[in-house]
């Protein structure tokens, strides 16, 4: 399998670090790609021309993040990163989705305060959007206790949309008043997936 693949993506981050989470990172080759470029071997494979794209032995591609961890957390004989059934697949399910919503919003905000000429910034988009995720991040205070040892895609997406907020900024210092989140993301950070995962400096 070939997974297209952008250092600072933490879309792709979260499929990297389960990879090596389930040991099935020796399975996979990894190419970059950018897919603002739009380049043909990308948009051949996957017409929105975005990372992660996961290109399958019989040439066929998925996309996008949560299709592909799904598709990869079905190949390997470890603990589930989703579970099958129950409560707990919901809610590592809606920790994903929620984690997947802050890192649309940062992304927006990225654009909007890098890619867009300073005269025709939209201070209304952004807040509604730098809100939301600040809102996020005071649910994951609440809810970061309870998550102990725990390693999952729900804990996976999270750490890796922390791990963007450090990267890109966007909210401001976000640790600020989020003792649990904060302490819980720095030791998870440690682990050896999340390390091998990181955007360069």
């Amino acid at each position: 399998m070939l997974l297209r693949h952008s250092h600072t993506s933490p879309y792709v981050r979260k499929v990297v670090a389960l990879l090596h989470e389930t040991g099935l990172v020796d399975r996979v080759d990894i190419e970059s790609v950018d897919g603002w470029s739009e380049p043909e071997r990308l948009t051949d494979e996957n017409p929105l021309s975005m990372v992660p794209t996961l290109v399958l032995d019989d040439g066929s591609s998925l996309y996008d993040s949560p299709v592909i961890c799904e598709y990869l957390d079905g190949l390997h004989r470890g603990p589930r990163m989703i579970p099958e059934a129950g409560a707990r697949r919901w809610q590592v399910l809606r920790e994903q989705a929620l984690a997947d919503g802050v890192l649309d919003c940062a992304i927006l905000v990225m654009m909007e305060q890098v890619k867009r000429p300073e005269a025709l910034r939209w201070d209304w988009w952004l807040g509604i959007k730098q809100r939301a995720i600040l809102r996020a991040l005071d649910q994951l205070e609440r809810e970061a206790p309870a998550w102990r040892d725990r390693v999952d895609l729900g804990v996976i997406a999270i750490a890796s949309a922390l791990g963007y907020l450090d990267l890109r900024g966007g909210v401001g210092a976000w640790r600020e008043g989020r003792p649990a989140l904060a302490a819980w993301f720095e030791a998870f950070a440690a682990r050896p997936s999340m390390r091998a995962s990181a955007p360069p400096a």
